[in-house]
């Protein structure tokens, strides 16, 4: 008797621990929409595709990433707002610039390489007056 009390008390303790479902690896259905629903919403802001965005978040929800971008999309449309130009390409690299090969295996080294602006800039010197 006291062996199916306890069968039945503590699944109803741990039923409502979060914590347990997260370290067991279960997504929060919560969290998947916000993030789905960010991550569209910033996509429209920099004027991206939807198309786009859903290849570049192959992760994400693509029903919260579509909610996240439409909400955005009437948002800008009703506040007469225009599309933000992204400066970070979907490489991590900035339009226009490319990276060298060494650069994108080693970017440690590339950034060692380059010379210090604070060192490339010379001071003029005081000539000191004799009397």
């Amino acid at each position: 008797m006291q062996r199916q009390v306890w069968m039945i008390l503590i699944p109803a303790l741990l039923a409502g621990c979060d914590q347990l479902s997260e370290r067991a690896g279960f997504p929060d259905a919560a969290r998947v929409e916000a993030d789905g629903k960010a991550i569209g919403g910033a996509c429209r802001h920099a004027g991206r595709g939807l198309e786009d965005c859903y290849r570049l978040n192959k992760g994400a929800s693509k029903a919260a990433v579509y909610a996240g971008w439409k909400e955005m999309n009437e948002y800008m449309a009703k506040n007469d707002m225009q599309a933000v130009e992204p400066t970070i390409g979907p490489n991590g690299v900035e339009p226009g610039k490319k990276k060298k090969p060494d650069e994108a295996a080693h970017p440690a080294k590339a950034e060692a390489g380059k010379p210090d602006d604070k060192k490339a800039e010379k001071k003029p010197e005081a000539k000191a007056e004799g009397h």
